[in-house]
């Protein structure tokens, strides 16, 4: 932050804040050239009540070249968690307070405290990853013997045709009575496997893989077996040979939970397939409280409760011991069944994790969502725990139920705002940098850093337009907001086929098959994604650094990440006309005199008279420099 000649930064990583047994050790730096703060405290609610610490000044390696290292010794909090803390700086008639929400001249609300939560952490190798999220059905055809035939078998009671289609034909369009869950093109297991190869070649390091277990549909959020892989994928020898591969590669794999609600042709429910003791048409059946049933009404939707009113998908009951049994608290649950070998997955992804509950609606949610953590991390305390929410996940990201989520919220929807004009509806909306940079900064203030580092950022998913669509298939603009994806907080996700710009409008044309037929991996397009991989592996700062917004006015955007004394700033000027920029040395955090440019900026620049760096930017331009250290 940088106000009336006063910089102050606190960077949240180990560099800033340790611990040290019982003790939180917080660090920041003041740049006050004109001495306008006369006394530095740290502000903490060791146990509810008000603290106040006074900070000390100390030395730290080339952090004291460039501003003074101030430093206070807090409790943990014992009684909670997560301890929040906030800098309180007093002058001679006022005060400057800085929090993860930026800066204020009084004590800021508690959401916007630093928050560190000593007891519940995400796994360290979660934010060198990159992600590649594959839908199976569209990947790629390994075995075309277990493929899905025309008419192999009736769907919701023969409602939609089962439909066999040619590899990269089109996909059907929206609509009520549309056979886009009902058509099938081939991908499988097998197909995954044999791209590993070319996966690490584009630079992936972990797959996250939507539902592949037994279900009547190609999407298989409609699950029939949670214990067995759909047969036209593959089977369970299959998968432990994937992932088998994936792990002797180095990489790692996560798999997609859909616990909130079954298929209404699973055994338990059996609406159309009458299976013994199945729980439609049976009041007496012994899986009849696995789901809601409301009474007899005269239709289905009165007649037991379904996600979101869909018919085909009856929620679980959570408050049947069956029920937690079978998914996550028995030995053999489903949830520690896919953990063990010989499978060994490193993941779970939670399908609408936040509709999870009691007979209807969410009830007793969070008691779950602990609940699935720790049955995971009873199994692997390295597992990976991610949510999936559309909207606002905080309260499930404060360390003690999910890892990280699908950050549509915090990343996803203010990007496609600022860069493609649109919200989470597709209505047109229009953002400046100002608010761009507050939505953002928002979201990263009201979860703990570290959780930050492990959330989920994807520009698009199964669920949402492809993000080049919704640029109108503007490719600088896609590769501006990639640049962004891979150096913004938090572990980068791409949706197979953005490396080659695959379209695809709303579900389900958003899940084309992938065109292998016209791969060039000589491409503009696909280069860039390598390079732009390569970076972020190789750059530390851009895997765990330090975060700080340099610039945010009009259409342009400046942020640095920082880390052991590198730095990496990323910057985008959606304007129509150049847009020049100055900063000053404290404020890139690194004794570097150089950076070098990103992809088609193969110029260097240098710090001038070695306290500032400056450059221009072109109109609809994002440029990613790197310091040159030594």
């Amino acid at each position: 932050m940088l106000l009336n000649k006063v910089f102050l930064f606190h960077g949240q990583t180990k560099e800033w804040v340790h611990q040290h047994g019982n003790n939180l050790v917080i660090r920041f730096l003041c740049n006050d050239p004109t001495h306008l703060i006369d006394h530095f405290f740290i502000r903490c609610e060791p146990d509810n009540e008000d603290r106040i610490i006074k900070c000390e000044t100390i030395e730290l390696d080339f952090w004291s070249e460039i501003g003074a290292i101030y430093q206070a010794v807090i409790p943990l909090s014992e009684h909670i968690d997560t301890t929040f803390y906030v800098i309180k700086c007093l002058m001679k008639k006022s005060q400057l307070w800085l929090s993860a929400g930026g800066y204020s001249n009084r004590i800021p609300g508690r959401e916007r405290h630093f928050k560190f939560n000593a007891k519940h952490q995400p796994p360290k190798w979660v934010k060198q990853q990159i992600f590649y999220q594959i839908f199976p059905d569209r990947f790629c055809q390994g075995n075309a013997d277990i493929a899905v035939k025309t008419d192999e078998y009736l769907y919701r009671g023969g409602e939609h045709a089962i439909i066999a289609k040619e590899w990269g034909s089109p996909v059907a369009s929206a609509g009520h009575k549309s056979t886009g869950a009902s058509e099938f093109y081939g991908g499988d297991l097998q197909g995954i496997q044999n791209k590993l190869g070319y996966l690490q070649e584009l630079g992936i390091s972990a797959l996250y893989l939507n539902p592949i277990f037994t279900s009547p549909s190609n999407h298989k959020y409609d699950t029939t077996d949670y214990l067995n892989i759909d047969p036209h994928f593959g089977n369970n020898a299959d998968f432990a040979k994937l992932t088998d591969a994936i792990h002797q590669q180095g990489m790692k794999i996560m798999l997609d939970a859909v616990f909130n609600h079954t298929s209404c042709e699973h055994p338990w429910f059996g609406r159309y397939q009458h299976f013994k003791d199945s729980a439609y048409q049976n009041p007496t059946s012994p899986y009849r409280d696995f789901y809601t049933f409301l009474g007899e009404g005269n239709n289905e939707q009165d007649y037991y409760f379904a996600w979101k009113g869909i018919e085909n998908l009856p929620k679980l009951n959570f408050l049947n011991k069956n029920v937690q049994n079978y998914f996550y608290k028995a030995e053999s649950s489903v949830l520690k069944y896919w953990l063990k070998p010989p499978y060994n997955i490193d993941g779970w992804r939670f399908d609408v994790i936040h509709m999870l509950g009691e007979r209807t609606h969410a009830y007793n949610n969070a008691h779950y969502v602990k609940a699935f953590r720790e049955s995971a991390k009873a199994v692997n305390s390295d597992a990976y725990i991610v949510g999936e929410h559309f909207y606002e996940a905080t309260q499930w990201l404060q360390g003690d139920q999910e890892d990280g989520a699908m950050n549509y919220y915090g990343f996803a929807h203010p990007v496609r705002a600022f860069f493609a004009g649109l919200d989470i509806a597709y209505h047109s909306i229009e953002i400046d940098a100002q608010t761009f940079d507050n939505w953002l900064t928002e979201s990263r203030a009201k979860i703990p850093w570290l959780n930050q580092l492990a959330q989920l950022n994807q520009l698009d998913s199964h669920d949402t337009s492809r993000f080049i669509n919704q640029l109108g298939g503007d490719l600088n603009r896609l590769k501006a907001a990639s640049m962004m994806l891979f150096s913004y907080p938090g572990t980068p996700c791409l949706y197979y086929g953005t490396e080659v710009a695959l379209q695809g409008g709303n579900d389900p044309d958003n899940r084309r098959c992938f065109p292998w037929g016209d791969l060039d991996k000589n491409s503009d397009i696909f280069t860039f994604y390598q390079r732009l991989i390569n970076l972020r592996k190789s750059r530390i700062e851009l895997q765990q650094g330090s975060y700080h917004t340099l610039y945010a006015q009009d259409r342009n955007f400046v942020f640095a990440r920082f880390e052991q004394g590198k730095t990496s700033i990323y910057a985008i000027n959606l304007g129509q006309k150049s847009v020049s920029f100055t900063f000053e040395r404290f404020e890139l955090m690194t004794n570097a005199l150089s950076f070098s440019g990103f992809d088609n900026h193969s110029e260097d620049w240098h710090l001038e008279a070695q306290q500032q760096l400056s450059f221009t930017l072109p109109a609809e331009c994002a440029l990613l420099l790197a310091s040159e250290e030594g």
